[in-house]
């Protein structure tokens, strides 16, 4: 019943979020007069159902080990936990909801800047390289992720702020803002944020990130707040032209199946 109701419940996200965006690309993006249904829809449609499935899981998975951690320093109990009484600890969890918010989208933002980074190099590459392999980019291309890059950019980001001390439901309720914040950046619109652009990602901003353009490889790292990249260097928004050529310069599967077994044998050295 449980299944049931989550793919029921994925189904109608997707067809409300294809409407939303339907609108927004056809109408202020540059999906006028294209065909609705582009090279890897269908792709990109199976990892719209196979990836919040398997993030569902990994989500759980995500929390053993903090929480695990907490009970055994003795911090809380397991019954606590079951009854969901976990509120957080320590003078983090005694600060204002609203400082909370504001610390832990600055921190998940900052951690997944760098863990972003950390997957554009050696090993990690292959597992990036699935979100990146979309060469018709839009809204849909958002979810194409290989578990082990969902997995480890969760547990990077969740994990310190619960042995922080975070309350882990204002922790926790970051991911569907950023999720969402990612489906928008992916969009074929060309929306710069105007002044705020050096400031806060836009879709122009990340669209660059995937561009096979070799003067935009390996910037814009950032999720949400564009400073991180202007801070730490990575910052590219040129303004006399707009992202256009997407995907990457390797050969990389076609196939949903493909995408997902490759990259194993790309990291342990079997092309």
């Amino acid at each position: 019943m449980k299944s049931g109701a989550t793919f029921t419940g994925i189904t109608i996200g997707f067809l409300l979020l294809s409407l939303i965006f339907l609108v927004i690309e056809r109408v202020f993006g540059g999906r006028r007069g294209k065909p609705l249904v582009r090279a890897g829809w269908l792709v990109d449609a199976a990892y719209w159902f196979f990836t919040p499935l398997v993030s569902k899981a990994l989500s759980r998975a995500v929390l053993i080990v903090p929480v695990g951690l907490l009970i055994w320093l003795g911090v809380v109990s397991l019954p606590e936990v079951r009854a969901g009484h976990l509120h957080g600890l320590g003078p983090l969890a005694r600060q204002p909801v609203w400082l909370q918010v504001i610390e832990i989208y600055l921190a998940v933002d900052l951690v997944g800047y760098w863990t972003h980074r950390l997957f554009h190099r050696g090993r990690w590459w292959p597992f990036h390289a699935v979100h990146h392999s979309s060469e018709d980019l839009d809204w849909m291309s958002s979810v194409r992720l290989h578990p082990v890059n969902d997995l480890v950019s969760k547990f990077c980001q969740v994990t310190p702020l619960l042995l922080l001390g975070f309350n882990p439901v204002v922790t926790l309720s970051a991911a569907p803002f950023f999720t969402f914040y990612a489906i928008l950046l992916h969009a074929d619109v060309n929306w710069d944020l105007g002044p705020l652009r050096g400031i806060i990602a836009s879709p122009v901003f990340h669209r660059w990130h995937h561009s096979k353009d070799r003067e935009a490889w390996d910037k814009n790292f950032a999720g949400l707040f564009a400073f991180w990249d202007r801070v730490f260097g990575t910052y590219y928004m040129p303004r006399d032209r707009e992202p256009q050529n997407f995907g990457i310069p390797e050969e990389f599967p076609k196939d949903i199946i493909g995408q997902l077994v490759r990259p194993f044998a790309q990291a342990f050295g079997r092309k």
